[in-house]
């Protein structure tokens, strides 16, 4: 950040009297690196590509200066498409604040809901719409909106979309909004794709990146803590109560593995108040599990990476990896959900020896050799992994011939 954009206020940016009474009553100062670069383009009309972490302000970036523009209750002019119906629902209640003191109508749309309700919202008229594609496309199928007065299109964590696989829907969005309209767009990267996707859905952009695409945030600290795969489980349980932490987001690869490892914490008699978080829990019981997490009744997510990039949760404490996510990315965004808004946070990695590889990916995606770390006064079950480097030769097998002695010398025939 330089120095001009950090002594920045939110008074300085030009916003509205009605927006900045809610940012009052929100208690902000100071805007974050993009919520002060990006505010003042889109006063001025420009389209914008934001390249950000995940936790750096966005909603505010893009929300507060639309709301601004948009003034007074009107007609439809306002469309931002997230990824999931969690974000989206998110945004929604981030936006219900930001609007507090304007006579604004918004609806969210998603699915795994009854279409009524939302008919019920959009015929009654409406000034922004939040929603996940698919779920707007059937309402443009079924004419119950259209996009013919949207003045500001908003394209949030697009990279996340391009991953579900929702660009040409999106794409089919774009094309049906007039052509004099202002698009923002933010993604935590930039891969070629959404490259190609942004030259052709914006005009003359302004580009505000924050931060490495591919890096981790300064605030967090993170680690690899190798161990023997056997010993996964009971590492996972003595980091947690070895580690001071307000609330804990462990992340899996499967759905059962996130069901398995909430049901062992829930076991233990060390204060885990555990919830799962995938794709086969019901909308009504992610809802709440969010809502519990965020006011204490639950301190533990158990997610996939259903949640990596498709909530918004403040104030985690601690992220733990139960497995090296075997894609590099999802590396950036399951730890970024710590360390947010110039937070504090810590990260740590459970890494065993058939995930050597996607270490290494991680490490090449992010640029930074990752500390190999130990808990101190676990009883580690020897892998190569705990040495600076694997012994080999007389080294392995004196190694070797320890543990057998350790172990009776037996071997299974």
């Amino acid at each position: 950040m330089d120095n001009e954009t950090s002594q920045t206020t939110f008074d300085e940016l030009g916003l509205s009297e009605p927006v900045m009474k809610a940012v009052r009553d929100l208690g902000f100062e100071k805007p974050t690196p993009i919520q002060a670069q990006a505010i003042p383009l889109v006063l001025e009309g420009r389209d914008i590509i934001g390249a950000s972490q995940t936790g750096t302000g966005k909603t505010a970036a893009f929300g507060l200066p639309a709301f601004s523009k948009m003034a007074k209750h009107g007609k439809c002019r306002c469309l931002v498409l997230e990824p999931t119906r969690e974000l989206a629902a998110q945004v929604l209640e981030q936006f219900e604040i930001y609007g507090k003191h304007m006579d604004l109508s918004m609806v969210l749309l998603h699915g795994g809901v009854g279409y009524q309700p939302q008919l019920d919202k959009l015929n009654a008229g409406v000034d922004v719409i939040i929603a996940t594609p698919g779920r707007l496309l059937d309402h443009f199928t079924r004419k119950s909106l259209h996009f013919r007065d949207i003045d500001f299109l908003i394209l949030d964590e697009v990279d996340r979309m391009l991953d579900m696989g929702f660009l040409p829907d999106v794409r089919r969005i774009v094309t049906a909004c007039k052509k004099q309209r202002q698009t923002l767009f933010f993604s935590a990267t930039m891969p070629p794709a959404i490259e190609t996707f942004a030259k052709w859905a914006l005009k003359d952009p302004a580009e505000i990146s924050i931060g490495r695409r591919t890096g981790v945030a300064e605030t967090i600290t993170h680690g690899f803590y190798p161990v023997a795969y056997e010993q996964r489980d009971e590492l996972l349980l003595a980091l947690l109560r070895s580690t001071d932490y307000e609330s804990v987001m462990i992340f899996t690869r499967t759905k059962a593995e996130a069901d398995k490892i909430t049901a062992l914490l829930k076991k233990q008699k060390d204060g885990f108040k555990a919830t799962p978080m995938h794709s086969d829990i019901a909308q009504k019981d992610r809802t709440k599990a969010l809502k519990g997490f965020r006011d204490g009744t639950f301190n533990v997510i158990v997610a996939t990476d259903v949640a990596a990039r498709g909530l918004d949760i403040s104030n985690v404490t601690h992220v733990i990896n139960y497995r090296v996510p075997e894609n590099p990315e999802d590396y950036v965004h399951r730890i970024g959900r710590t360390g947010r808004a110039e937070q504090e946070g810590d990260a740590f990695t459970l890494l065993a020896g058939d995930e050597v590889e996607f270490a290494k990916a991680v490490e090449g995606y992010v640029g930074q050799k990752i500390d190999r770390k130990k808990l101190e006064g676990f009883n580690y079950i020897y892998t190569a992994m705990l040495d600076d480097e694997a012994p080999t030769g007389d080294a392995l097998r004196q190694r070797l011939g320890m543990r057998r002695k350790r172990t009776g010398g037996r071997r299974r025939r």
